[in-house]
């Protein structure tokens, strides 16, 4: 399957950019473990994009690097809110759960977002011990429906959390999507909002692999470097991961992506909905678009431009674009549409 669909950003080939960096450290002997000047170099940029006074963790993938973040804020005996949505409870086999013995409570949403509203009523039981106690509010950004939360929105449901003495855990898996559609400084909805705990993600933004980790109290992190190890998510060639986000935060290439990326739904979007057949059902914010189609037209679509099923009872799809999305693309696909629709 060489043709590009609209399954996934995960689905696309690597940045030109990164794959340079990549070829670049892998020059002579450098020290293992993060101990190279790639990481460090990285590390630093993470900290002129987030603040200073933060602690920065390399994974391998999105679901290990929310592990480590949850569990290194969480006792078994906690739990865990989010959204029903949530990647944490829908598609990471339970790994939040088996790895920090947490009971994570999804929370139903009609977009994909929390708020203070929907959380308020899971607040109780505090201090009893038949009870499990809830010490995280987890987010994502973007949600798993491709809208965004705004700066004063994540900041709501921070000051929420910290009122009970518990923590956010922001999702970031595709944050440059929300960074680019807010047109704001990260800090605004992270640092600045008052989030303890960012999985910032670089796979499906273009990079080969990796993720990180990013605590903005350095408090909270002592024991986050035996979790990683203990997650098998501590790389012992650190240097290529290094590397790849070193090149992703050099002149704002992990924004220039997402705003492609955003670019190409907002003109799919545009282009479907003259199709009287198709129904949009989220508003479309970043590089996503959720619809209705007959569903007996799903499958010889899928055979020209692979693209998943949300929901197979309502035939309601998901179309993403990514950073190698182009106009040929989505016109392609388009016409496709109207010849299958008609």
């Amino acid at each position: 399957m060489n043709k590009r669909g609209f399954a996934s950003d995960n689905f696309s080939g690597v940045l030109p950019e990164v794959l340079e960096a990549i070829n670049e450290a892998n020059q002579g002997h450098v020290m293992a473990y993060g101990g190279d000047h790639y990481t460090a170099s990285a590390i630093e940029k993470f900290k002129h994009l987030f603040g200073e006074n933060i602690d920065v963790y390399f994974a391998f993938n999105g679901t290990g690097a929310n592990v480590i973040g949850l569990s290194v804020l969480t006792q078994s005996y906690n739990s865990i809110l989010c959204p029903a949505t949530a990647h944490i409870q829908v598609d990471e086999c339970g790994a939040p759960d088996k790895f920090t013995g947490c009971k994570v409570i999804p929370i139903d949403t009609p977009n994909g977002k929390l708020t203070p509203e929907l959380i308020k009523p899971q607040l109780h039981g505090f201090g009893f011990e038949h009870h499990s106690q809830p010490k995280v509010i987890s987010i994502t950004q973007c949600t798993e429906l491709g809208t965004v939360y705004t700066p004063e929105e994540v900041k709501a449901i921070c000051d929420l959390a910290h009122e009970h003495d518990m923590y956010v855990h922001m999702d970031g898996a595709r944050l440059a999507n929300a960074v680019v559609s807010l047109d704001v400084d990260a800090k605004e909805i992270t640092t600045n909002a008052g989030i303890d705990v960012l999985s910032f993600g670089g796979t499906k933004n273009g990079m080969m692999l990796g993720e990180a980790v990013i605590f903005f109290n350095p408090d909270l992190s002592k024991n986050a470097k035996y979790i990683r190890k203990q997650s098998m998510q501590l790389c012992s060639k650190m240097r290529y991961i290094g590397a790849q986000f070193d090149a992703m935060l050099t002149n704002e290439l992990w924004l220039k992506t997402a705003r492609h990326a955003n670019a190409m739904a907002k003109l799919l979007k545009d282009e479907v909905e003259k199709i009287p057949q198709v129904t949009i059902t989220q508003e479309v914010q970043t590089n996503g678009i959720w619809a209705l189609i007959p569903k007996d037209k799903i499958e010889k679509l899928q055979e020209e431009y692979f693209f998943w099923i949300w929901d197979e009872h309502t035939g309601e799809v998901r179309w993403l674009c990514s950073f190698d999305t182009t106009k040929e693309d989505i016109l392609g696909f388009v016409d496709l549409l109207k010849q299958e629709l008609a």
